[in-house]
């Protein structure tokens, strides 16, 4: 080791320390820099928030918590929470060659995992897969998810492997360019299951019209824009793309998300979607997460993703839907049992198509380019026929 040139830091607040990339999902992914401070900052907020809970510090002597990662390693949360914010508190963590759903759930029976962190893909695999309750999973005592949104029916389906009150799952909201996180849930609370819960420490943030030009009141949708310690440095090589992301107001430097989203009176926030995601049917914005969210509530569905397609000149919805194991599903009937739940213009005028999956990134995340780039393939233009 005395024989490798180790980096020595000459400014936590300026040196890079890591370069991770940003999931793509919406363009061409960017390298982020995050700096040592910033690393520092949000292993220490995501520390803070956890230990506030009083039996944790005590757990965390006795050697009881026990964390599984499974999540690519240059993954923003898998560093942050298993390679620093593990070893920062004593904690252990077995790491998995790469995800498998039941490598995950044996894994979790033979070492007796007491925590998973997980991404809303696997959420909902756990809840709605048979094998969940194949295993012994008694040993686990908190869930965890990030990097999109989760459906509080998701979430309950979830709890519900365990007896009532026993387990909770706690969502968080972060982005790469926030090193992780910038929310999460206070554990001595129990948050709206919809709820990816309350600012981390030393962290600021404000719902923002999409032109950017005015705060909104509480209970109103609108861009996150985000202060805090533990924001990106930049973009690298692309100083355009760093000064689009950051707007200074009189208040300070403010972060551009890209997140819609709202918060309520007790400063819990919501995410709805992605701004790059929203479909807009006859001037109303259509939040596809939030179709897929209420598509995962029916009981033949295991999984789902909605995207938008222009059919007649007018963007519309468009589902594809992936069936249980064994069930027989009618994309049509589907549609109507839609129809009944949500607004008209969120019907899906796109249409149906079953499915045997949809795509997805290493790190759970939906591809929905990939299947609008389909659906563009399959209807584009065309009349709809549901």
């Amino acid at each position: 080791g005395k024989a490798f040139g180790w980096y020595e830091v000459q400014d936590p607040i300026e040196d890079t320390c890591c370069l991770n990339y940003s999931s793509g999902t919406t363009g061409v992914p960017k390298g982020v820099m995050i700096t040592h401070l910033a690393y520092v900052a949000n292993t220490t907020q995501y520390a803070h928030l956890h230990e506030l809970h009083p039996d944790t510090v005590e757990r965390n002597k006795k050697g009881i918590r026990k964390w599984l990662c499974f999540l690519p390693m240059y993954h923003a949360m898998a560093q942050t929470i298993f390679i620093a914010g593990g070893p920062k508190r004593g904690i252990p963590v077995y790491v998995m060659k790469k995800f498998d759903f039941v490598q995950m759930l044996e894994s979790v029976q033979k070492f007796k995992i007491t925590t998973l962190n997980m991404v809303p893909p696997i959420v909902v695999a756990l809840a709605k897969s048979p094998l969940s309750r194949k295993y012994d999973l008694s040993s686990i005592t908190d869930i965890g998810s990030g990097a999109a949104p989760l459906s509080g029916e998701v979430v309950k389906e979830a709890e519900a492997l365990w007896p009532k009150g026993n387990v909770h799952l706690g969502q968080g909201w972060g982005m790469t360019e926030a090193t992780c996180s910038i929310l999460g849930c206070d554990p001595n609370k129990r948050e709206p299951s919809s709820s990816v819960g309350e600012l981390n420490a030393n962290c600021s943030a404000m719902i923002m019209s999409t032109d950017g030009k005015a705060e909104l009141p509480i209970g109103e949708r609108g861009e996150i824009w985000v202060q805090a310690p533990n924001l990106m440095k930049g973009y690298w090589g692309k100083p355009t793309a760093t000064s689009e992301m950051f707007i200074d107001l009189p208040s300070g430097r403010w972060m551009r998300t890209g997140d819609i989203a709202y918060v309520d009176g007790e400063g819990r926030f919501f995410i709805v979607d992605r701004m790059k995601e929203l479909i807009k049917v006859k001037g109303n914005q259509v939040a596809p997460a939030e179709l897929e969210a209420v598509l995962l509530e029916h009981p033949q569905l295991a999984d789902a993703c909605v995207v938008g397609v222009t059919m007649q000149g007018e963007e519309v919805p468009r589902a594809y839907l992936v069936p249980k194991e064994g069930e027989r599903v009618v994309g049509e009937q589907v549609a109507g049992w839609l129809a009944d739940r949500v607004s008209r213009f969120k019907r899906l005028s796109g249409g149906v198509v079953l499915v045997d999956g949809v795509p997805k990134n290493p790190s759970g995340k939906l591809l929905r380019n990939v299947l609008r780039e389909r659906a563009k393939q399959e209807v584009g233009d065309k009349d709809a026929k549901l």
